[in-house]
């Protein structure tokens, strides 16, 4: 029975409602590859709601009203598909699309007339809808982010320090070379893992807009670069050349630290074959740059910004090799916390060179804007 007091095209709008929604699940599950996979209930989620406040928007009296409620129905629709579904955001704006197109055309072949002026109020309350949908999708997917992160570095930290204790133990009893080997590796492994779980929780933290938390204290940045270079060279048996001079200034050294491992990492991940990694230090002004170049696949020119967004990986997507993707995310934004920035240049002549460039007394600029 049709609700007293719409308009006669509501009215019209609502009988068409089960063919629309049916003609839309179809259309979706064969476009979009994540709505497939979705059973009945979830695929439909709010829509047969969503479809009627919009079908009241054609009744004068329920129009304001009804704008409020779509955008409420639109930021529920939004959580569920963060919550139950494998969506990402352009497949959330896709089906909304694949939603207006369909329900534009039967309601064509329904012959029900709309003016311009009520087409126009419908297509600018779903554009609403979509904005509303992928405000709330985004920030449920952050808030489960964080929940899991935040799980699953609370529950390594027990079973990785137990496992780093026992390794020790075995390290120091044990005479055999072969076992005491092995114990090494225990222990240098659960320290890398370590190292990666904190990785992901300085991301939690200047993802939410947050400042990493610097200390800033004198000391010589080739010492630094010297000291982190001889620890890969040792733990990965890689090929490091160095190239420093000796630049003292005021910084952060266990974030800065942390960046350079993080970058030397990379290179080592992703150098080629027998070619070496270059570690430097030089200055220039008042400025010091520490830079780690090496040999090997070029970077894609219209990857270079992604790769320092977090839990990104740069490589046409198809790399295997492992870690969280938020390493170099990290570095950019211990650069950045020191009144710099970190330049990235690759080419397959040239190789690849990450450089963190920063002033020689990072002090004075501990509130600087930092990148979103």
């Amino acid at each position: 029975m049709a609700e007293v007091g719409l308009s006669p095209l509501s009215e019209a709008m609502l009988a068409l409602r089960n063919q629309v929604i049916e003609a839309w699940c179809q259309l979706a599950r064969e476009t979009l590859h994540k709505a497939g996979e979705l059973p009945e209930p979830i695929l439909l989620n709010t829509l047969p709601t969503f479809y009627e406040r919009l079908a009241r928007l054609l009744t004068p009296e329920h129009y304001h009203v009804g704008g409020v409620d779509v955008a409420v129905i639109a930021q529920e629709h939004g959580g569920e598909r963060a919550r139950l579904s494998g969506y990402d955001t352009t497949t959330l704006i896709r089906e909304y699309q694949l939603f207006r197109q369909v329900l534009f055309r039967m309601l064509h072949q329904g012959g029900v007339v709309l003016s311009h002026e009520q087409r126009e109020a419908i297509a600018t309350s779903i554009d609403s809808a979509i904005r509303e949908s992928v405000t709330a999708f985004a920030l449920i997917q952050s808030a489960l982010r964080e929940q899991f992160i935040a799980a699953l570095t609370h529950d390594l930290r027990t079973p990785l320090s137990s496992m780093c204790m026992a390794a020790q133990v075995i390290e120091t009893k044990v005479e055999h070379p072969e076992v005491r080997k092995l114990a090494q590796r225990i222990v240098a492994n659960a320290r890398r893992i370590e190292g990666m779980t904190r990785d992901l929780l300085d991301c939690m933290v200047f993802e939410g807009g947050e400042r990493l938390p610097l200390h800033l204290e004198e000391f010589d940045m080739a010492v630094l670069a010297y000291e982190v270079a001889q620890q890969a060279i040792e733990c990965h048996a890689a090929q490091v050349q160095v190239d420093f001079v000796s630049v003292p200034g005021y910084w952060c050294r266990a974030s800065l630290q942390r960046a350079l491992e993080n970058l030397l990492g990379n290179a080592i991940k992703y150098s080629a074959p027998g070619t070496p990694i270059k570690v430097s230090v030089k200055h220039n002004g008042q400025r010091v740059q520490l830079a780690v170049h090496n040999e090997g696949e070029p970077i894609p020119a219209e990857e270079q910004e992604a790769i320092f967004q977090v839990y990104r990986r740069a490589r046409g997507g198809k790399c295997t090799k492992d870690g969280w993707g938020v390493g170099l995310p990290y570095a950019r934004r211990v650069a950045e916390s020191h009144g710099g920035s970190i330049i990235v240049t690759s080419s397959a002549a040239l190789g690849t060179t990450f450089q963190i460039d920063i002033p020689l007394d990072a002090r004075p600029f501990g509130n600087a804007p930092l990148v979103g």
